[in-house]
This record gives C-alpha cells, sequence and structure tokens, in this order.
C-alpha cells in the first residue's frame, strides 16, 4: 500500500494534505482497494459546515457503499466535480486526481490530531 509520508491520516482511512489553513483530503490507497471499483461520489456542498468525524460525503464501489468523515471542523470551500463524472479517479490515483474537497479548518490546531504516515501504516497492518 502506497503512504506518502508528507501526508496526514485518519483512523478512518481519509488522507489529508495541509494546505496553508485548508485541508485537501481523500482517501486512502488502502480504503480505495478494499472497496473495489468506485463508481459513484456524493460530494459535499460548497460552502457547507463540516463537524470533525461526522461524515460528510460517500463514495459507492461496486461492493458497498461507505461514508467519508471529517478530518477536522471547518467549512468545504472547494470540491472536486471531476469526481461527478470519473469516479473511478479515487481508484487510479488516490493521492492525486481523486481527492474529494478542501475543507477550509475552523481550529488549525485540530491539525495535529492527524495520523503521521508511520501511525497510518502501523493502523493498517
Amino acid at each position: 500500500m502506497d503512504i506518502p509520508n508528507e501526508l496526514g491520516y485518519t483512523k478512518d482511512h481519509e488522507w489529508t494534505r495541509i494546505e496553508g489553513k485548508n485541508l485537501r483530503v481523500g482517501i486512502t490507497d488502502y480504503a480505495q482497494d478494499a472497496l473495489g471499483d468506485v463508481v459513484f461520489v456524493q460530494l459535499p456542498a460548497l460552502g457547507a459546515a463540516v463537524t470533525s468525524g461526522a461524515s460528510f460525503a460517500e463514495v459507492e464501489s461496486t461492493k458497498s457503499v461507505s461514508d467519508i468523515f471529517a478530518p477536522i471542523a471547518g467549512k468545504v470551500v472547494e470540491v472536486n466535480e471531476r469526481l461527478s463524472d470519473s469516479p473511478e479517479l479515487i481508484n487510479s490515483d488516490p493521492y492525486g486526481d481523486g481527492w474529494i474537497c478542501v475543507i477550509e479548518a475552523k481550529d488549525e490546531a485540530e491539525f495535529k490530531g492527524l495520523l503521521t504516515a508511520d501511525a497510518y501504516g502501523k493502523l493498517i497492518s
């Protein structure tokens, strides 16, 4: 499984990339592999308030439907519209073109609660 060192992770298998006071969010290589072929992504609404640990999006695959949980509290400031027409980007490029949204942090101190790549690797092993 690919676990890039520069990203933060959640126990629910979301990856995060810190971009100033924002977090770009997607699901990990481990998660997309467990889901199988992704066929639909329910994106969060632009401007939606999200609560840390609460479901804010869904990914549907040929195997199941999985909730995506917010790694931090804040507001959705960007969504990956490409996933509407090409949900398979989550499978082919989970850490690149397969990102789901960008969340503007309500409190940047929450970034400290993210798992390191090493900690996430231990979680999934």
